[in-house]
């Protein structure tokens, strides 16, 4: 059987699991920086992924000193971000046939974001998706965001499911540290960053995209009969 437990709700993270905008988000932030002069390293780049924006500006004020202004940086990102994102928010591949099995299975979903509430919601409704899912849990919503479990933990709350009768999907670091810390059943989909044998050893199964967590689900419902 492909899980421990049987498979009682969901809990999706958003950027980079569901919707393909980690790639967008990064390439704007490069740019805004290259605009105002300062160079990201690769390093403090995968340090940032996974992280709430807050966080992320914290990172680059702790890099690059006093001469980092979040008032200049801020509208110089988001004119990058805008220009990318213009012809809609893409989804990851899979994202569809996912969430119609999750439906199709009557099991509940929810998201369990690193984004604020405002982003997320915006994000989701945009896209489509945001009527798919039971709740929507962001950094908001807890004091301590990802990698702590705190949001995944909210996030099974909120579907009525003990977290360890939850299939969790994430595609970061923090996000699989935060996910396996809550005991929900985890599942890696990388997006920009390959796990690490910490990361791969904190995932029951680490998989391309998300038609093969699909697959994984049927499975084990066929296995439960």
């Amino acid at each position: 059987m492909p899980f421990p437990n049987p498979i009682r709700a969901v809990l999706l993270d958003m950027d980079g699991t569901l919707l393909d905008t980690e790639t967008i988000y990064v390439g704007s932030m490069f740019a805004a920086l290259a605009d105002l002069g300062f160079h990201l390293s690769e390093p403090l780049i995968h340090s940032m992924i996974g992280l709430p924006g807050k966080d992320c500006m914290d990172l680059l004020k702790a890099e690059f000193g006093e001469r980092f202004q979040l008032r200049a940086f801020q509208p110089v990102y988001v004119a990058h971000r805008t220009e990318r994102m213009k012809g809609g928010i893409p989804l990851k591949a899979g994202t569809l046939e996912l969430l119609d099995l999750i439906e199709a299975a009557g099991l509940p979903v929810a998201v369990a974001t690193s984004s604020n509430r405002a982003n997320a919601e915006t994000n989701l409704a945009e896209a489509g998706l945001l009527t798919r899912f039971a709740a929507v849990l962001t950094r908001d919503d807890v004091e301590l965001a990802k990698p702590h479990p705190a949001l995944f933990l909210r996030a099974a709350a909120a579907v009525g499911v003990a977290a360890d009768g939850c299939l969790a999907v994430e595609d970061s670091h923090v996000g699989v540290r935060a996910a396996h810390g809550a005991g929900a059943m985890t599942v890696m989909v990388p997006d920009m960053l390959p796990p690490t044998d910490e990361i791969r050893a904190l995932c029951l199964h680490v998989v391309p995209d998300l038609h093969a967590v699909a697959s994984l689900l049927r499975a084990s419902r066929d296995s439960r009969g």
